[in-house]
């Protein structure tokens, strides 16, 4: 083992023992909630310097768990079984059968003659495709089901080493940016907007209209996208191509064959896994039960079940097993039993308390401490849970203050829904196909101080000159 691998190992648990026993009590009151703070620092130190594999590092939570009993442990392990790790397994089975049949060169093919092969262009189209279907979907389903298409692609042009490509590192985090923010432009791009659109109903009596969330955000949406789009695109010149030209992406997509019954048969059941996960309010009260994990997972089985010509099947576990991403999917759980850790052991509602005793007066400074605390709440732990911690706390802050507590709500759910520089929640699903936590970190932290300066400006001219944003 390398000095500096071995360093890296042993500094990781140090910080949970210095954060455990260091951290001032009168924040973090109780041991469990320090340690909780220092076992994602441990995770996230590893995530980045890399001294273990990343899925390795995803299981600390249940280790650090056992022994100093931080939360509840069916709690922390339930994350590694939660519904959107059955989704990304279903996506990722579904995925494989892309490589069996060829599918995913097609794919790849139709998608560089279409776009082209300028990458400013690409990066514009992937941000767009995926913010706009954010917007009325969940960012998960989204982002599992978009990434894998632009990893099809990456591969096609010798880029699918995403931890060494430039242009791959850039475009899954351009798609996991433009998935985060979309969810922000409606209730429907998460679960995180339906619990402040409930909070939201508890405070006026009255049903929210989803369209007001639209119109308030709408200005928001715009300088966010703009702002997220120049950051992405400020390094990549007007000459950087992912490949050859349109024309000879086009040649190359007309000399295939014909598509194969197994390549339709791959595609139908990831464009009906979709579209069901898309549609589900569509048959909702028809079929409680089928959510979209379990639309992916039963497609998934299915596609277990399609043949070649010589009747032989096309997917058989022993060797779909070695292809699925498993990393990706244990990332992802690593981050929610952190974000466990940090709520069962009462960390969050120690920041909140903390947070209410500023004594804050409205404006610029406690809308700055609001977008702070949720954008960087909300990448430790999820956005879901981010927001059922963070809006009573708003709520009991501003009503304190004698202020209306709605549009700091909606200043709120700026941070609960942007956050940009760990492996958690969607972040995971990159990481997960390749990309580098360290990467990640270094673009993340300089764009969440960009977001977090320029929302406090620009919240704070909506709330005094735009009546619209001050009540509901």
């Amino acid at each position: 083992m390398k000095r500096t691998q071995l360093i890296h190992l042993v500094i990781g648990p140090f910080l949970l023992v210095l954060l455990a026993l260091l951290l001032p009590e009168s924040v973090f009151h109780t041991f469990e909630s320090r340690a909780a703070v220092g076992t994602v620092a441990w995770m996230a130190y590893w995530w980045v310097m890399g001294p273990v594999d990343y899925a390795v590092t995803a299981f600390l939570p249940i280790a650090v768990n056992a022994v100093l009993q931080i939360a509840d442990m069916p709690s922390v392990i339930a994350n590694y079984s939660s519904e959107t790790i059955l989704l990304l397994l279903g996506a990722s089975i579904l995925t494989v059968s892309w490589e069996k049949t060829g599918l995913d060169k097609r794919i790849a093919a139709a998608f560089l003659r279409w776009v082209g092969s300028n990458f400013r262009i690409q990066l514009v189209f992937w941000f767009l495709l995926s913010l706009l279907l954010s917007a009325i979907l969940p960012n998960a389903v989204v982002c599992a089901t978009v990434t894998p298409i632009a990893v099809s692609m990456l591969n096609y042009i010798g880029e699918g080493d995403i931890k060494n490509s430039r242009i791959g590192s850039k475009l899954l985090l351009t798609i996991v940016y433009a998935t985060g923010l979309g969810g922000l432009a409606s209730p429907l791009g998460g679960a995180m907007n339906l619990v402040t659109v409930d909070y939201l109903q508890q405070l006026t009596g009255s049903e929210y209209m989803y369209i007001s969330w639209v119109v308030r955000f709408l200005p928001i949406m715009l300088v966010l996208t703009v702002s997220n789009v120049l950051f992405i695109l400020r390094d990549v010149k007007k000459t950087d191509s992912v490949g050859g030209s349109k024309e000879y992406f086009m040649n190359q997509y007309q000399s295939f064959p014909k598509m194969s019954l197994e390549e339709k048969l791959s595609l139908a059941l990831f464009l009906t896994a979709t579209v069901l996960s898309f549609t589900r309010q569509l048959y909702q009260k028809l079929l409680p039960g089928l959510k979209p994990a379990y639309v992916f997972i039963i497609c998934a089985i299915i596609s277990f079940l399609i043949t070649n010509k010589e009747g032989k099947r096309l997917m058989i576990w022993k060797s779909v097993q070695t292809k699925i991403i498993w990393e990706l999917i244990y990332i992802f759980a690593g981050g929610l039993a952190a974000g466990t850790l940090i709520n069962g052991s009462g960390a969050a509602d120690n920041l909140g308390d903390f947070v209410s005793a500023m004594n804050l007066t409205g404006g610029y400074m406690t809308i700055l401490v609001i977008i702070s605390l949720t954008l960087l709440l909300s990448d430790v732990t999820s956005n879901t849970a981010t927001a059922a911690v963070a809006m009573p706390i708003v709520i009991s802050i501003i009503q304190g203050m004698g202020e209306n507590p709605i549009p700091y709500i909606y200043v709120a759910s700026v941070g609960v829904n942007l956050s940009y520089m760990l492996p958690t929640s969607i972040r995971a699903i990159p990481v997960g196909y390749g990309l580098s936590p360290k990467y990640m970190l270094k673009e993340g932290w300089k764009m969440s101080v960009l977001v977090i300066v320029l929302m406090s400006v620009f919240c704070t001219l909506l709330l005094k000159y735009w009546p619209l944003f001050s009540g509901i």
